[in-house]
């Protein structure tokens, strides 16, 4: 483990080196590394002959942040990603992995960087665009509750959603965002959306994308509409556990055909 200085905070890394291609690894919001491995979404497992970076992202897991709401916008955390690959793979081109905040991050780094990336994974696009308002507002009164009944009514709520059909069922697990953090965190997401249209159709590299259905804050939609902006992309919607247990496999296809 490694702590890598960004402005407004220290963010915890990760690097398994077995030599090979560079892959750098995301996670999504509220998760970190430790909780996407709980949650049956750390496609880095079993990904051998790699050099795989992980990392929480600021503000998660065992990373810092401060209350400062742009801190998490994912244009700025798209910086943070581009200041690890420059000190980490120092002029090379980095295939990207990652699921919903994660996805959007490294498309904002893509449109801002370009020729960084060999290709994506990208898992779970979140919503954008249209749908983006309402996700946005939702994220707003999460804020609120937080703030005003703490981060126990938060997961109290959150458990009675149900879980998208390709969802492994496991334990209940915790937001890996302190109390203290979480509006802040909330407020930034809600003020973040993916790139212009315009800009992700010039992101010229292979990119993968794995969906699931029935999930309104990760849905088949926004994948459907990525798949016909980037120029060389892939589509595939999970409906079952047993779908998304795959996707470690076509991570290392990924990877192993665009290295």
């Amino acid at each position: 483990m490694t702590t890598f200085h960004v402005p407004g905070a220290d963010l915890d890394v990760e690097l398994s080196d077995e030599g090979g291609a560079p892959v750098v690894q995301l996670h999504g919001l509220t998760s970190s590394r430790r909780r996407d491995r709980q949650l049956n979404l750390d496609l880095g497992t079993g990904l051998h002959g790699t050099r795989l970076l992980r990392y929480d992202a600021r503000g998660h897991g065992r990373s810092t942040g401060r209350t400062v709401p742009d801190d998490y916008r994912w244009t700025s955390l798209a910086d943070d990603l581009l200041r690890l690959l420059d000190a980490w793979f120092p002029g090379e081109r980095v295939h990207g992995v990652g699921p919903s905040m994660g996805a959007g991050t490294l498309l904002h780094a893509a449109v801002r960087d370009p020729g960084r990336f060999s290709g994506f994974t990208l898992m779970l696009p979140p919503t954008a665009w249209d749908t983006r308002a309402a996700k946005a507002e939702e994220y707003r009164v999460a804020a609120d509750l937080v703030e005003s009944r703490g981060i126990g009514a938060f997961v109290a709520l959150n458990r009675l959603k149900p879980s998208p059909p390709a969802a492994k069922r496991l334990p209940d697990s915790l937001p890996e965002v302190s109390e203290a953090l979480f509006p802040t965190v909330f407020r930034g997401a809600a003020a973040s959306d993916l790139p212009d249209p315009e800009q992700i159709a010039r992101i010229d590299v292979p990119t993968t994308l794995l969906a699931w259905i029935d999930d309104p804050g990760h849905p088949v939609s926004t994948a459907e509409r990525l798949h016909g902006l980037l120029p060389h992309s892939t589509l595939t919607i999970a409906s079952t556990p047993a779908d998304v247990g795959t996707w470690p496999g076509v991570l290392r296809d990924d990877v192993a055909h665009r290295s």
